[in-house]
Parts: C-alpha cells; structure tokens; sequence
C-alpha cells in the first residue's frame, strides 16, 4: 500500500490504536486539538489513557467505526488489507496514512533527534526526552514504550525538539529528516522484511541519507555493523559524523562503566575532558545508550555537563529491565529482550547486578521468523540464566510456519549446556517459578509477547 498524506490530520481515525507507535502519535494529536478516533483488537490501559484525552476508542474492528466525518486512515504496516476499516476508507475515498508519515509531519517546523539501530532505541529515546525535559527544553517525544516518570509513551511539548523512535523493521525511518540521527546497532532482524544484511545496510544508508545538511549522524564506534555503516556514508560531508564507545578511535570514548547494583555509573573522555554521570539502570549497554543520548544533546548545542546530570533522572521504561516487586526475597524483574544480542546483554546486566544471586528466567519466543533464524542463537543466549522455562512463540501479526516451535531454542540450549525446560501452559508459570524460586533469587520474564503480564502473578503465588 502506497500511503497518501492528507492536507489535514484535524479528525484521523487510527487502526490498531493501542499499539506503541500508533497510540503515541495519537496521544499528540489529540494534545494538539485534533479530534482523534480509533480502534483496537482488546481494551487496555493504553485505550483508558487516551480516553482521558478525549480520543474515542472502539473495541474491535468494524466498518460502522470509521466516522462520516474523518479526514484520514491512520495504519501501521501490521495492518491487514482485509481490515473492514481499512476497506470502508477505500470505498469512501478517504485517505490512508502510514503512521510514519504522521509521525514525519508531526515533526515540521520542528529539531528532530531520530534514534535508530536494531536494539536500543526505545531506551536511548527515552534518555532523551527525559534529559531534555529536566533541563526545561520540554521537548515533544514518540517512545516505542512508556517512561518509568511520566508513565507515558509520547507529548506534545511546548519546546523546538521533537525526539523519536526511528523504526527500522519496515523502512518507515525512511520518512524522516532529523537534525540529528542516532544509529546504534545494526544487526540482521525483521527477517520478514529483510533477506540479507546488505539490505538492511542499504536501508540504514538510506536513513543517513536523510539528514538534514548540517547535521550530526551519531554512530556506535564499537559495533561491527555500525562501523561499516559508518565507513559507507563517510563520503558525506555535509553532516558531521560522531562516533561513541570504548574503540580508541571514538570521537565520545567510554573509559568505564561501574556495576551500582541496578544501576550504574559511566566515565566518558570528551573533547579532551573527563565525565562521570549516573544511569539508573544496570548494564553497560544501557550505558553506552546513555552516552549516545549525551552525544545527540551535544550535537544540539546543549553542554555536556547539564546533559550528563540530567540523564541521573531517567528511571528507566516499561519492560527495559523493569523491577515488578519482590516477594519472599525473589525478585521479579521484566525485559523486552527478543533478540539474541538483547536478550545476552540483559542476562549480563543482571548478571552484574545479581551479586552471586541466581537468575531465573521466563522466555517467550517472538515471532515464527524470528525463531527460525535465530532460534539457536536465542537457545545459547539462556546459558547465561541458572535456569530458563521455555513458553510457546508468541506470534503477534504471523502465522505459524510448519516445523518452527520453540523446541528449536530449547535443543539449542541444551546443547549449549543450559538448563531449560518447555512449558505450553502460561497459566502454569506462576506455580512453576514457586517451585524453583529461593530467597535472592532473581527472575526475569523475557520477550516482546504478553510474558510481560507474568510478572504481578508471579509476585502473587510468591507472596503465598
């Protein structure tokens, strides 16, 4: 589907409301005086929140939901072509805008900072908007998840700086002209979209490529795929190229990242100068996240020092690593970890941050392509836990591919030496974790599915 973008966005209609991306930019139309309406597959407490700002949100789909009135479609690419809403705007002639042409015009007129890579983004964004809100820019942001503080995934502010999440998995980072762009990582992912890593180095160049003129392009100096993105767009010399990390040769350089239980402490040389700030969360990739965002405010004009003690007042995301509660001295502890890379650095942060304490892990595989491409790699990556429990794949918008469970993780694992088990019946876990948790254990539920509604029940049978 090629996407129209319309004269005007006064009273869209969102598909797929409830969803990260589509309820963000939502949220800042309707703050912006927009008469914003939508649908989704299940109520949530995403649904009641944008209720709250006066959008009016339907509870299935159905052609009789779009509003004689409304002046464009709002669709993610998770969006069917069967979609009876989808068809009612065909026949009526209204037009179809992809989210990330919204989200592009919600950013005219605007400084945009768009964060990019295959892991990272929704964490490195909220540093950001966080960092920068403390400072009193109140700058707009789209998050991929909600902030800890505000408890929100997006705002419209009163500031020039709009901060998002630029997403790689269907090209639509493609749609926007940053100020200042944020690489990461760059990994082989979204296998769906993707056939090979020359892909998605092409789609990556593509994003440089959309810079403005004058720019900053700020790049990982440590990750394999970063640095050869970064040897592919050196011929431009209209933006400025920033590298971070540990390497010698990075421009921000990482001289050391202290484990402080949940959280940590970075010193970065800068321009000749020490620095030493605070992250609230544990890991040195969440670190490393922290100093790509100082480098993008740098890059804006804002100084380092202000930044680096404004990035000690981000306490995290939703699912990034998230501390559920503690019951009978077991922590719980939830992350978003899907991918092989995510999932072993989240096992390594907790690992620092466990102190000799034992990690236990729930894993929910996510997608069917995924796991048949990476399943192995997900396997080997539980060898990290003292002991994993299996659950059954997560499709989300796939249908199942004959032969591909999560048996392919679990073979992997064993191999690797892990120990795991299946377990088919989420409903179990709960009584299961009882079973194996002890008194300064740690469990993490992990994926990017629904284990996330684990946590409280597992608090729960604990307590009992």
């Amino acid at each position: 589907m090629a996407p129209a973008v319309p004269t005007t966005m006064d009273r869209p209609h969102f598909i797929g409301i409830g969803g990260a991306g589509m309820s963000g930019i939502a949220k800042i139309l309707a703050q912006r005086g927009a008469a914003v309406a939508g649908s989704d597959a299940k109520e949530s407490a995403t649904a009641a929140a944008l209720r709250e700002l006066g959008v009016t949100v339907h509870i299935g789909h159905a052609a009789e939901h779009l509003a004689a009135d409304a002046t464009c479609v709002v669709v993610s690419s998770a969006i069917r072509a069967d979609n009876p809403e989808l068809a009612a705007a065909a026949e009526r002639g209204v037009p179809v805008v992809h989210r990330s042409d919204a989200l592009a015009r919600l950013m005219d007129g605007l400084r945009p900072i768009a964060v990019a890579g295959t892991h990272g983004k929704t964490t490195t964004t909220s540093m950001l908007a966080v960092s920068l809100d403390a400072l009193g820019l109140n700058p707009s942001y789209a998050i991929g998840g909600d902030l800890n503080g505000p408890g929100t995934n997006a705002l419209h502010g009163s500031g020039d700086i709009f901060v998002a999440e630029a997403d790689e998995s269907d090209r639509s980072f493609h749609k926007y002209a940053p100020e200042v762009a944020i690489v990461l990582n760059v990994e082989l992912d979204h296998h769906a979209n993707y056939a090979s890593m020359d892909e998605i180095y092409e789609s990556f160049e593509t994003f440089v490529g959309r810079v403005r003129p004058g720019g900053t392009l700020v790049v990982s100096a440590d990750q394999a795929g970063a640095r050869e993105l970064t040897e592919r767009v050196s011929g431009r010399h209209d933006i400025e190229i920033v590298t971070y990390g540990t390497a010698e040769d990075a421009d921000v350089r990482v001289l050391k990242v202290t484990p402080r239980g949940l959280a940590s402490e970075v010193t970065i040389l800068l321009n000749g100068k020490m620095l030493t700030f605070a992250v609230s969360v544990p890991g040195s990739h969440y670190a490393h996240n922290a100093v790509a965002a100082l480098a993008a405010g740098v890059a804006l004009g804002i100084p380092a020092h202000n930044l680096a003690s404004a990035l000690g007042k981000f306490t995290g995301v939703g699912r990034r690593l998230q501390l559920k509660g503690e019951a009978n001295g077991v922590q719980v502890i939830d992350s978003y970890a899907h991918h092989p890379t995510e999932m072993t650095a989240d096992l390594e942060a907790i690992r620092g941050a466990a102190a000799g304490s034992r990690v236990l892990v729930v894993f929910q595989p996510h997608l069917f392509s995924r796991t048949q491409e990476l399943g192995t790699e997900m396997g080997q990556s539980l060898t990290l836990a003292d002991a994993s429990v299996v659950l059954d794949i997560y499709p989300a918008r796939e249908d199942p591919i004959p032969g591909i469970t999560s048996a392919l993780i679990i073979d992997a694992a064993e191999k690797a030496g892990a120990d795991v088990r299946p377990e088919h019946d989420m409903a179990a876990i709960p009584d299961v974790i009882a079973g194996m948790a002890r008194p300064g254990d740690l469990v993490l539920t992990m994926g990017a599915g629904d284990v996330t509604d684990l946590g409280p029940k597992i608090l729960a049978r604990l307590e009992n």
